[in-house]
Parts: C-alpha cells; structure tokens; sequence
C-alpha cells in the first residue's frame, strides 16, 4: 500500500496531516474510559460520596489521552519532557498526558510523489520541461522527526533541485533516448541528500519530457531526411549488387552465343504473352536470331483462325 504526496513548486506547500502533532482518541481507549467512569459513578452513589466519581471522572481523562494506538504501518515519536523518548507502535501504547508528546505519526509505507521541472534548460541549451515520480519511504522515523523541520517538504525540495542539475547535464538526445540512466542518476543525487534525514529513496521514474512544438518539428523533419538518406543508400547498394550480377551473367553469355539467343528468345516470348503488348526488336537481332520467324508463329498463335486453308 502507498500513499500519494504530491509535490508542488510552490514556497507555501505544507506537510501532510498524517505526521503533524496531536493525540488520538481510539475507540478502545474511549470504551475502557466510559467503563472506568462509570464505575466510579456507580461506586460514588453506593458509597454516598464524591471520591470514586472524581477518582473515575481522572482515571476517564488519563485513559483517554493516555492510551494511543498506532496503526500497523505507522510509528509514533514520543518526547518526555521535550527529549526524545522512544519510538511506539504499532499497536497500544500508553503515555503520561502532560508529560509526554508526540511529536509526530511516521507513515513508513512506500511513498509515491510527483515534482516537475518547468522550462529547465539541458546541456544543448534546449528548455525542456520534465515530469517524474518519486518513490521513497522513511525508514529512520527517529531521525525524520528530529533532523528535518519537514521531511516531506524536506524531500519535495531535494527531488525538485537534482532534476534540475541533472537535465542541466544533460543533452537533449540522452534525456529523450536514455531515461534510465537518468532515472538512476536521479535516484542516486535525491536518496543521498535525504539519506541523513532517515528517508531512502528507492526509485525515480520519469514520466515525460516536454519540448518546444518548432524543435518538434525541426527534429522531425531531420528524422525523415535521414530515413530518405538511407533509402537512397540502400538503393545505389542494390543498383551496384544488379549491375555486378549483369556483369557475370555477361561473362556467361559472351562464349556461348547460344546461350545468349536462347535468352533473347526467352524475354521475347515473356514479353508477347502479355495481352496488348509491343515489343520494338531491332532488326540486327531479328536477322541474327531468327526472330522473324518466331514474331511470326506468334502472330499465327494469337489468331487460329487465320491459320487455315483459305488464309
């Protein structure tokens, strides 16, 4: 289970309600008041005098301020007298009302907060603007409540100036390619200034980068020049791979003069299967080909009517 903080930029945030100052009274410590009161009522009227009614009427006030009860994931920071006394909790504890304080609840689960980073320039001098999300937890509620004025407050400043320094350190290509190398550089600048505070950071995500719309679109149009670029690349390579395979198909066809009018005769014949097609043969490979001939019982094929006797 987590709980969320948000952390705004403002000078005026405040502490969350769960680690300020103050006694609770719990429904036990509040039933075994009731119970002590009525007994020294009870005891008063049969008695016919005022000592067990008020002896019940201190015993309710000591009971009810005096018995707390710390939730499972909380700790409780006792002062005696204005020292530290001890940690309490979970579960009952008793304190002498007066005497002792406490001087704060420590929530110890994990803790999820969001801080930003507006208009921060990187290393390029690109103004970018980072949100991200912190995930800490108190892990020394003894040193949360007496180091630090506000521990919360306390960590919203920490995570906000190292997003600060490490975009500051950063190029544009790394932040937007590199996230987790920033996450962890993060990660390691917050947990070690709010280490001494009894507060470990575990983790620190970013969750997304903002940039100008005009650099947007000038990167853009630079990726898609790079993709035309390697397009036109890719093809001279293909053009250069087809012209060495001409290259030794002719060595092939240039002894063998068969073998090249076989292939002549072979793309003629690809060619005239295609219905409505011209094919333009200089007459050079007609004579030396016999391509006349064959031009000829195409024509013949095309047209079987024509083939008979009254032709």
């Amino acid at each position: 289970m987590s709980v969320s903080t948000p952390l705004s930029a403002g000078a005026g945030s405040t502490p969350a309600l769960t680690s300020r100052s103050r006694l609770r009274v719990n429904p036990i410590a509040r039933l075994l008041g009731v119970i002590v009161l009525l007994a020294g009522v009870g005891a008063g009227i049969r008695m016919n005098t005022p000592l067990p009614i008020v002896a019940g009427a201190i015993a309710f006030v000591l009971i009810v301020l005096g018995l707390q009860m710390a939730y499972a994931w909380e700790a409780a920071v006792v002062l005696r007298a204005g020292r530290f006394w001890k940690l309490a909790g979970p579960g009952l504890f008793f304190i002498v009302p007066v005497v002792d304080n406490i001087a704060m609840w420590i929530d110890q689960r994990m803790h999820t907060s969001t801080f930003t980073a507006e208009q921060t320039l990187t290393e390029d001098t690109v103004p970018v603007g980072v949100d991200a999300v912190l995930f800490w937890v108190v892990w020394d509620a003894k040193k949360a409540a007496l180091e630090v004025t506000s521990y919360e407050q306390a960590i919203e400043w920490a995570a906000q100036t190292a997003l600060r320094d490490i975009i500051g350190k950063t190029t544009l290509a790394d932040l937007l390619s590199n996230r987790q190398m920033v996450d962890e550089a993060l990660q390691k600048s917050i947990d070690a200034r709010s280490t001494p505070w009894g507060i470990t950071v575990n983790s620190v995500e970013i969750r997304d980068i903002k940039i100008p719309d005009t650099l947007q679109d000038a990167m853009s149009r630079q990726a898609q020049a790079q993709r035309e670029s390697q397009a036109r690349v890719i093809l001279g390579e293909a053009e250069q791979q087809i012209a060495a395979s001409f290259v030794e198909a002719a060595k092939h066809y240039e002894g063998n003069p068969v073998a090249l009018h076989l292939r002549a005769m072979n793309m003629l014949y690809e060619g005239l299967k295609e219905k409505g097609a011209m094919i333009v043969v200089p007459s050079t490979a007609v004579e030396t080909m016999g391509l006349g001939t064959i031009g000829g019982l195409a024509a013949l094929a095309s047209n079987p009517l024509q083939s008979g006797p009254d032709a």
